[in-house]
């Protein structure tokens, strides 16, 4: 089992939706976030004054699955963020409607150290897949003391673990399922949490078959996958998203005038993940059946609910 961690949330101003912080026990960083309406006093926090990376996020137009993302650093969070607040014509941005930034409690990270850090953030970013990336290019920083990369590092997967608490998915990996690793050999923490069975989703009349896997609340696809090599019905949000998965090598040419997935990826729940295999809207939790016995997803998942509340009955 994942040991658990304590972070710490602060509404600003009381509200759910409005400034809010966030700090990690036993992590020197600092997290502070807000909607663009609440800029002109997220600017006058002591944080935007200290040197540190912030994201600004907003929606995509042309892909309403994934959120369009700008990775910078700066010495002077909030005089970047000023800048930023400009028109397009006067060099600002004009898409980003959330932005969060990330500082340190002990003000200890250099302009060395961000620029690192940003770009770890951005390959991150890139290699995951989950946003539509706005930075152009990413630079290599090299001449940072092998401890303070250590460092940055550490600091980059705190990063990971609070900002999906906030609500910005983009920095989670959707390329492997942790349980595969126990499936694969690796030595499970606890008993009590078993790895989560394989399934199958056999769609006999495009002679379609598929694998996946629950893990951390999402559902993975398994490389080497079947999937239908269009898209069956019209006007439905899973239809872009399969046409990117297509278009970033996710989905691949395969045999029999099939698609195949190229790798591992993670998908919301197992309907989505059902979706993108059979070409239209599916019911995954009744489509996808463990191999071992065939049972469905629903069922499996109702029998570990069910063992769940045996045990709370019996203490």
């Amino acid at each position: 089992m994942t040991q658990g961690r304590s972070i710490r949330l602060f509404l600003v101003d009381g509200t759910p939706h409005g400034l809010l912080t966030a700090e990690i026990m036993n992590w020197t960083g600092h997290v502070l976030t807000g909607p663009r309406g609440k800029l002109s006093e997220l600017v006058q926090r002591p944080e935007c004054g200290r040197t540190g990376v912030y994201f600004l996020v907003g929606p995509d137009a042309e892909n309403s699955v994934r959120p369009q993302v700008y990775i910078g650093e700066s010495d002077d969070v909030g005089k970047r963020l000023k800048q930023h607040n400009r028109t397009e014509e006067q060099g600002g941005k004009d898409f980003w409607e959330k932005v969060c930034l990330i500082t340190s409690k002990d003000q200890n990270l250099t302009k060395a150290h961000v620029k690192v850090l940003e770009s770890l953030l951005i390959q991150q970013a890139q290699r995951v897949g989950r946003c539509t990336l706005i930075n152009g290019t990413r630079h290599d920083y090299i001449g940072l003391p092998e401890a303070d990369q250590a460092d940055m590092a550490f600091f980059l997967e705190q990063i990971r673990t609070v900002l999906p608490v906030l609500g910005f998915e983009f920095l989670r990996d959707a390329s492997r399922p942790p349980s595969r690793d126990v499936a694969e050999g690796a030595t499970a923490a606890s008993d009590e949490t078993p790895a989560s069975p394989r399934f199958r989703l056999s769609f006999p009349k495009y002679g379609i078959t598929a694998y996946g896997q629950e893990a951390e609340g999402e559902f993975f696809v398994l490389e080497g996958s079947q999937a239908r090599r269009e898209w069956a019905a019209s006007g439905h949000n899973y239809q872009r998203l399969h046409q990117q998965l297509r278009e970033e090598g996710v989905l691949v040419e395969g045999e029999n005038d099939l698609l195949r997935f190229s790798r591992d990826y993670a998908f919301s729940s197992p309907s989505a993940a059902a979706a993108m295999v059979v070409g239209r809207s599916a019911n995954g939790r009744t489509e996808w059946k463990r191999e071992d016995n065939g049972q469905s997803y629903a069922e499996w998942q109702d029998q570990l609910v069910s063992r769940a509340g045996a045990v709370i009955d019996e203490d």
